[in-house]
């Protein structure tokens, strides 16, 4: 809780530095404060009567007005474009003539007001001593400047990286779906010359998958026990196709906890469908998908394990083609380190373990 509470400090004096919603506070509190700056200097109490105040803001309107000159005209055209040499030449350049005004005016207009006790070399170093307070300050806005751009670059650069991110999601995505499908058309047309009534059987069962395509799949995230009945659908469809192949799929989660968990949609149909794809044995030997989830460590474990035939081993190059491929690169982009795969080839087995953080 502690760290939250610092992060949110940290978001909070970003956000007042470069949002444009706090630039009247910004500017209202450090008018306010260089005012009580210029304030605390001596040299306009040297002065009588009302001309020391008229003394103060007159030092005060020109020093502000060289900040904002420094703000708004030497920092964007000279600092930013990296003309540096340039820039503190004309900063210098902008303090002597400051200086120069003050003083020109203190000896033309104010000298019959000075109070003629206090010698006049104090006066000058009193006027120094104000001025001298304030370089500091002028120098400070250069500095908040350069922060202010840094934090905007870095927002900008953030937001292209996340439009980066979501548009590789997107398109990964974009081509998981047209994978999936051409199998399952593939899957159609065999049937159509075999078995029609089963054929039609499929179609029925594959608008439900094109359904959940067009609802469910376009979100970011979907339930997790939305995504269990699809991959279950999906093996139960393959099932009308295939009397033969041995199907276990074994979720030990709680019903509560499968209904509250958010996932990617389509984290595991790759997988499954490869697994579908490769567990046919035309020996007649048995072949079967066993699927298992469950939670451990507020972790999402899923494990796949497909038969496969021996005499006809398929290489870890080969198995899964672009989905595959597609669906490492959807896992990295979405979880980054966070997450471990682990797919084994064996002689009779293909198991991949997938765990993700939920």
């Amino acid at each position: 809780m502690k760290y939250d509470s610092q992060h949110f400090k940290e978001t909070l004096v970003m956000d007042f530095l470069v949002e444009d919603r706090f630039r009247f506070l910004r500017h209202f509190l450090f008018l306010i404060f260089f005012f009580l700056l210029i304030y605390n200097a001596r040299f306009w109490h040297w002065y009588s009567g009302v001309y020391q105040y008229y003394i103060l803001f007159f030092v005060y309107l020109l020093l502000i007005s060289m900040v904002y000159i420094n703000i708004y005209v030497l920092v964007p055209l000279f600092f930013f474009k990296t003309r540096y040499l340039t820039y503190f030449i004309l900063l210098v350049l902008l303090g002597v003539v400051g200086l120069n005004i003050i003083g020109y005016c203190f000896e033309t207009f104010f000298s019959e007001y000075r109070v003629m006790h206090i010698p006049r070399e104090g006066g000058k170093g009193g006027i120094y001593e104000g001025v001298l307070m304030c370089i500091p300050i002028i120098m400070t806005t250069t500095t908040v400047k350069l922060l202010q751009k840094w934090i905007k670059d870095s927002q900008r650069i953030t937001d292209l990286n996340n439009l980066t991110l979501r548009m590789e999601l997107n398109e990964l995505r974009n081509q998981i779906n047209p994978h999936f499908l051409f199998n399952m058309l593939n899957n159609v047309k065999a049937l159509i010359r075999t078995d029609p009534e089963k054929a039609t059987t499929v179609i029925m069962k594959l608008s439900e998958f094109l359904r959940y395509q067009l609802y469910e799949n376009g979100e970011e995230k979907t339930l997790l026990t939305s995504e269990i009945d699809f991959l279950s659908n999906f093996i139960n469809l393959e099932k009308i196709r295939r009397e033969d192949l041995s199907v276990d799929i074994w979720v030990d989660i709680d019903k509560r906890t499968v209904n509250s968990i958010f996932i990617p949609p389509n984290i595991f149909t790759t997988f499954v469908e490869n697994a579908v794809k490769h567990s046919v044995d035309i020996s007649g030997k048995e072949h079967y998908i066993k699927i298992d989830l469950k939670m451990q460590d507020k972790k999402l474990h899923f494990k796949c394990i497909n038969s496969k035939n021996s005499d006809f081993p398929v290489s870890n190059k080969n198995y899964g083609g672009l989905g595959l491929v597609n669906i490492k690169r959807r896992l990295e982009l979405l979880y980054q380190n966070t997450h471990e795969l682990e797919i084994v080839s064996t002689d009779k087995e293909y198991i991949v373990n997938l765990i993700i953080p939920v």
